[in-house]
């Protein structure tokens, strides 16, 4: 009687451990740091937003987001000469509106790992200023040249002049999970006469709510006009004329189109109503 007693304690046992619930999926910036890939959590959420973390093979993943503690997670070196996706974007527009960055001073909104701050260097920028809400995630290659002059835990929507010891010649604006309808409206007094503006224009975070597909994605083409004629608007409500515009060369991480505006402060020189209509539609169409 005994020994079946404890044998049938050994079956549940066994039987308990095979019905045991599956491990917790785990947010994917912990899981670099727990497999030693990333020093940190803030790196690691760099290391994602600037595309270089495989999921399972699989690009495109958020910070947050919640993957297999079993997944095969790597970090991949990245194909273009930049410390961020965004340096491949910023390169294109530059090039694409014949914009030059060299021996102008600059501000970069939004910096994060800083691919937009390091093609401005690249292209001669004399020196940038490296903005982002967030803390820790400038790559630190940047953060320890002397030519970036770091602005960390600031918010791109509360800055005034007597933020910035001088006059900025060249801002590019890449922030996400916000309109830049809200961050443009005080950048005109921070700008230098003569200077330009180029915002990224991300569609699912000017569309509003309910308006994105599945994944966060924006697929319509009357969608991506929408958010460009919204973007447009609030630069002529901040004192920015429109001067252009143009698709981004790559999709952001998850697979959106996006897209460049070219602005300058003052509105006169604004393309307006079919002109800009044209232009809008015309880079949306690919014409």
């Amino acid at each position: 009687m005994l020994r079946n007693t404890k044998r049938s304690r050994g079956i549940g046992a066994v039987e308990a451990a095979a019905t045991a619930a599956p491990r917790r999926k785990e947010r994917l910036d912990r899981l670099l740091v727990e497999r030693g890939l990333a020093p940190s959590r803030e790196r690691a959420q760099a290391l994602v937003l600037a595309g270089a973390v495989r999921v399972d093979g699989r690009a495109g993943h958020k910070p947050g987001s919640f993957v297999s503690p079993d997944a095969a997670v790597e970090v991949i070196a990245p194909d273009h000469p930049f410390v961020g996706r965004g340096g491949v974007k910023l390169e294109g527009a530059l090039g694409a509106l014949l914009i030059d960055a060299a021996a102008r001073v600059a501000l970069d909104i939004g910096a994060s790992t800083g691919g937009f701050t390091d093609c401005l260097l690249k292209r001669g920028a004399l020196r940038v200023y490296a903005l982002d809400v967030g803390r820790g995630l400038l790559d630190w290659s940047l953060r320890n040249d002397p030519r970036v002059l770091v602005m960390e835990g600031r918010n791109a929507r509360y800055l005034s002049p007597g933020d910035l010891p001088e006059p900025v010649e060249l801002a590019v604006i890449d922030v996400s999970f916000i309109s830049l309808r809200l961050i443009l409206p005080p950048l005109p007094a921070l700008l230098a006469p003569g200077a330009d503006v180029l915002a990224l224009v991300k569609p699912q975070f000017e569309v509003g709510k309910g308006e994105t597909g599945r994944g966060g994605i924006v697929r319509e083409p009357e969608k991506h006009l929408k958010a460009l004629r919204s973007v447009a608007a609030a630069a002529g409500t901040a004192g920015l004329a429109v001067r252009g515009a143009c698709v981004s060369p790559i999709r952001g991480a998850e697979g959106n189109r996006e897209f460049f505006l070219h602005l300058s402060p003052g509105v006169a020189r604004s393309l307006q109503g079919e002109e800009l209509e044209r232009l809008l539609g015309g880079i949306i169409r690919g014409d």
